[in-house]
């Protein structure tokens, strides 16, 4: 039921947050908004309840994962973001680009932290996570310039894992 309550809450919270305007609630929704978020979040969590907690972990619900997850993506995030345009951009302009796939061992042990990592990888530009060995949890990274053949983790995603780990494990 805690996980019914949860996803429900959630996607509310969401709908709220997408559809503020002007309304005759708090003077930023209408009753018509309100009553359509509290129907679709019923559906939502109806549906989505059981995928969301699958395992039974509750440690995403931890406010303080939240803030670390948000000062990552602030700061570390931001600014391999940062570096990796200007990269691509001087890769793009030079053609110096050597491009190949990579297999490297994040040391992650949840899917969610795997996810975040993949997903870190993925929207840094110049890296695409390709694939998954679930059996070992290693991830496998078109990479825009290998300079080795056996790159360590901080050659494709630099401190992700260590901020993952705080947020997801």
């Amino acid at each position: 039921m805690i996980d019914f309550i949860v996803t429900f809450l959630l996607s509310m919270l969401t709908y709220l947050i997408l559809t503020a305007s002007q309304g005759e609630v708090w003077g930023i929704w209408s009753v018509f908004e309100i009553i359509t978020g509290i129907i679709l979040s019923f559906i939502v969590a109806f549906i989505a309840n059981k995928v969301l907690f699958q395992k039974r972990t509750y440690r995403m619900l931890n406010p303080l994962r939240w803030v670390i997850f948000l000062v990552y993506l602030i700061g570390p995030f931001f600014w391999a973001m940062a570096k990796a345009n200007i990269d691509v951009a001087y890769r793009v302009i030079t053609g110096k680009i050597n491009p190949g796939i990579v297999k490297i061992s994040p040391g992650l042990k949840t899917d969610l932290g795997i996810t975040l990592l993949a997903d870190s990888i993925t929207l840094t530009p110049g890296t695409l996570s390709v694939d998954i060995d679930e059996k070992n949890n290693d991830l496998y990274i078109h990479w825009i310039n290998v300079t080795t053949l056996k790159p360590t983790t901080h050659h494709i995603c630099s401190n992700f894992p260590q901020w993952i780990r705080r947020i997801a494990e």
